[in-house]
């Protein structure tokens, strides 16, 4: 499934976010495995400076797996749906694992490009 996952950074920890993007660390240990660098490549920081992006997530519970390594650099707003669960091939099981290569994906990151700026921290 896909979710819009707005967030904050943690005060202080903007630099160690860009250490661990930069190094690859972001993520280590889990199994979403690059997801998480990919994520931020693609995430968008908004006026008020809140940062959005698009997340792939199958756990029955959104994010998780993900929470944990977020947390440690996000404060969440909001994790919402990003699309209708009733159109998402895995979800409505005709189709297991689509959310790997789905075009919905570069749709929502196009929606997302035209909001904000490219999030570097």
């Amino acid at each position: 499934m896909r979710y819009l996952v707005t967030a904050r950074v943690k005060n202080g920890q903007r630099d160690a976010l860009r250490r661990a993007i930069d190094d690859g660390s972001l993520g280590a240990g889990s199994v979403a495995g690059d997801e998480y660098l990919h994520d931020m490549t693609h995430a968008r920081e908004l006026a008020d400076g809140r940062v959005k992006w698009v997340e792939t997530c199958f756990c029955a519970t959104p994010l998780q797996e993900e929470r944990p390594y977020w947390e440690e650099f996000f404060d969440f707003d909001s994790i919402k749906d990003a699309h209708a669960r009733s159109k998402c091939r895995d979800e409505n099981g005709t189709e297991p694992w689509a959310c790997c290569d789905c075009d919905c994906t570069k749709r929502l990151e196009a929606w997302l490009r035209k909001q904000g700026k490219s999030f570097k921290p």
